[in-house]
Formats: C-alpha cells, structure tokens, sequence
C-alpha cells in the first residue's frame, strides 16, 4: 500500500497573525552548541512524523553543508527545561521540518514557531512558503490547516 504526503502552501502577500508564544518560552537560531538538543527533538518526534533522522554527526553535516541551510532559518523554541521545539527551514521558502517535544505538544507552541516562520519568509520577501507532510499525520495536517495552508499537491512518497 503507498504512503502519501501533500504538499501545502501558505500564501504570505496578506496580513499575518502573529505568533502567540506559551509564557517562559525563548526564541533563538540553530548554533552548533544547540545541535545535539535540536536533534534529539527531531529524533523523538521522528515517528510522528513519519521521517527519519539520522545519527547526530551525519545530521549535524548534512544540515549546514546543505545549499539551502542558513542557521537564521532554524528557529529554536526553548525554556528553562530546554528545547521545546524546532522549525527547520530552508532558504527556498521551505519549512522542511517542525518538531514539537511531546512534553510541549498541544500547547500552541507548533503554532507559534509555523506563524515565526511565516513572518521571517515575509520578511525575506518571499510571496508563500511549503512544507510537505505525510497523509495521515492527521494532527498536523490539522495545525497547517488552521494556519491557512492549503493542498498544492499530493503524492506518493518514494519508497526506498
């Protein structure tokens, strides 16, 4: 039986609403220091998702050699416990991964880090932003569409 994912766009030339961030939660950008905690909340949340996560150094390189990696474009929601969540984006207006630590989920944290993220894309003067998701990832599916992300494609996702 195929797997499928879609792929969903936001438009960003409109107004935006802003983010509404959980009390106590801290925003930063991916710094080498911060990748081994940035990695275990892709890692923990890898099976929701439906990706996979390499070991932390074949991450680690493979995230900032790539063509599309600018540490700006990697939003890190943080408190004092640690790294609650991740938005991983790409320069071509791609949000390649949003990560919400089970602790933090449900709390609008992955709301407020989608909406950061389509701001700083604004900002950048980018008209909309992409993300991929699989299709039965039903709770996220449900996030992006209360964002106003709606279906541009949907496909099988390639076996390997």
């Amino acid at each position: 039986m195929s797997t499928y994912y879609q792929l969903l766009r936001r438009d960003l030339t409109g107004s935006l609403p802003a983010p509404q961030w959980p009390a106590g939660t801290q925003l930063d950008h991916y710094r080498d220091e911060l990748a081994p905690a940035i990695h275990a909340v892709l890692r923990m949340t890898q099976e929701q998702g439906g990706g996979r996560v390499p070991p932390l150094e074949t991450w680690q390189q493979q995230f900032i050699t790539d063509a599309e990696f600018d540490p700006t474009l990697c939003l890190v929601a943080s408190n004092a416990e640690g790294i609650l969540g991740v938005a991983q984006c790409w320069t071509s207006a791609f949000i390649k991964n949003l990560s919400i630590h089970p602790c933090a989920q449900g709390q609008g944290l992955g709301r407020a880090l989608l909406l950061q993220a389509f701001q700083m894309f604004k900002q950048r003067g980018e008209p909309c932003v992409d993300l991929k998701v699989l299709e039965s990832n039903q709770r996220a599916r449900q996030l992006y569409a209360s964002a106003g992300m709606f279906l541009v494609l949907r496909d099988a996702v390639a076996e390997d």
